[in-house]
């Protein structure tokens, strides 16, 4: 048996709050996470609209039933998810969601001259939105890994020079069992590789994004 590749044509969809026009001062690309949707994520940053600013909420190339099949092929409900990759075949999918990526920004924003331009990755999000904002095709001025860290298959020689020139904040709950000790020391670890020293945000919650703590960052 042999595995083979093809390249063919791919639609894939996004969510949008706000218009991108000649007001525009700000955009916002915010990066969901394992088991979200792009049309429920953006809502979560609907606070954000106003006449000078847009956000666009890209979504995973994979979609899935959250619940499992039980027992007579039922499930306890339909719900959908989407993941921008697993470790089954990784490269393909990493290099899939970036040429996607690649062309949204196209797409929305072109040639234009935005004042300010921010990435956010929440959990799975942020090593999606760390190898997008690393590999070296688009223009922005803030980075923002929430409940999430950079991955491990970075190259920090090369790619900390492009990062040391931009702003950048981490955000986690104090209650995130995801952000365990552990956690956080591989995250420092990955932030002296990069000889970078983010904005360290922290508030009182989980696995979430907070409402107010995005308020604050506006």
């Amino acid at each position: 048996m042999t595995q083979n590749e093809l390249d063919f044509s791919f639609k894939a969809r996004y969510s949008r709050l706000g218009e991108i026009n000649d007001d525009t001062e700000q955009v916002w690309f915010v990066i969901h996470g394992y088991g979200q949707l792009a049309h429920y994520f953006i809502r979560k940053f609907a606070l954000l609209e106003n006449k000078n600013t847009c956000i666009i909420a890209p979504e995973g190339l994979s979609r899935f039933y959250v619940n499992e099949l039980k027992e007579g092929g039922f499930r306890n409900s339909h719900r959908v998810g989407a993941t921008w990759m697993t470790k089954e075949n990784r490269q393909m999918d990493i290099d899939n969601y970036l040429t996607y990526l690649d062309a949204l920004y196209e797409k929305e924003i072109g040639k234009r001259k935005i004042k300010s331009i921010t990435l956010l990755g929440f959990s799975q999000g942020a090593a999606t939105v760390s190898r997008w904002a690393v590999n070296g095709r688009i223009h922005f001025d803030r980075l923002i890994l929430w409940a999430g860290v950079f991955p491990t298959d970075m190259d920090f020689d090369r790619e900390k020079e492009l990062l040391q020139a931009k702003e950048m904040i981490q955000v986690y709950g104090t209650n995130d069992p995801f952000i365990n000790p552990e956690r956080l020391n591989e995250l420092e670890s990955f932030n002296t590789k990069l000889n970078i020293r983010p904005r360290r945000v922290v508030f009182d919650g989980k696995h979430e994004i907070d409402e107010a703590t995005l308020r604050n960052l506006i």
